[in-house]
């Protein structure tokens, strides 16, 4: 997963980056690539307006994991219909309520993360019940974990979840290879073309090697 706001400045005199609502970047005279193809989206700590991410629209179809870590959302409102989406990163912004919208936009949800909002009480987290799919939500850092009974009562009022901040009702922790279920097969599913580079390492890697070769042929020729 990339983070085209770091990403850009280390290679943007070798690249040409694609639109803003991607995470991929290609070379000039690839077009082979579309936001269509994007499954993996971390958008850290780019800032939103007015509750909207620039770029971010209903066009990544197929997107399974968005990122979207203290970018200053105070709602979900803004989020586009991600029909297949099934891990939703929220943490560290100032979300309050407006959950209700989640189960129209993102209903395959599997994973959400909420910790870090001002989130206060359990009516906030009630119209998570319609997510049926959801089975891991964090609240790590949220008022509402100060609340008596909490663990007990958020299980009866998320009956379908199966872990509560890392850990099942048993108190026994969520191993990793749960917390990293939904991303099963990602990496195969995109595999790249064998005459192609589109994978952003390997670009880097092309960088350094033709920075090291100019270098190498300005030394010999003095």
């Amino acid at each position: 997963m990339l983070n085209t706001k770091c990403v850009q400045s280390n290679i943007s005199s070798y690249f040409t980056r694609l639109p803003a609502k991607t995470t991929r970047f290609r070379p000039e005279n690839d077009d082979t690539r579309n936001d269509v193809e994007v499954k993996e989206l971390v958008l850290d700590n780019c800032r939103s307006n007015e509750g909207k991410i620039e770029g971010l629209t209903d066009e990544f179809e197929e997107l399974e994991f968005l990122s979207t870590i203290n970018v200053g959302l105070t709602s979900v409102a803004n989020l586009p219909k991600l029909n297949k989406l099934k891990k939703l990163e929220l943490s560290d912004n100032r979300i309050s309520g407006g959950l209700e919208v989640l189960s129209e936009k993102c209903p395959s949800l599997t994973h959400l993360n909420l910790s870090g909002n001002k989130i206060k009480d359990l009516s906030t987290i009630d119209p998570l019940k319609k997510l049926e799919s959801l089975k891991s939500l964090d609240l790590f850092n949220c008022e509402v974990t100060n609340l008596n009974d909490y663990r007990d009562n958020v299980f009866k009022l998320l009956p379908q979840l199966t872990y509560l901040d890392g850990y099942d009702k048993e108190d026994k922790e969520a191993p990793d290879s749960d917390a990293e279920g939904y991303a099963e097969g990602l990496d195969d599913e995109d595999d790249e073309d064998e005459d192609g580079i589109s994978d952003i390492s390997q670009y880097s890697l092309c960088c350094v090697c033709v920075c090291v070769l100019a270098k190498t042929v300005t030394v010999s020729m003095m």
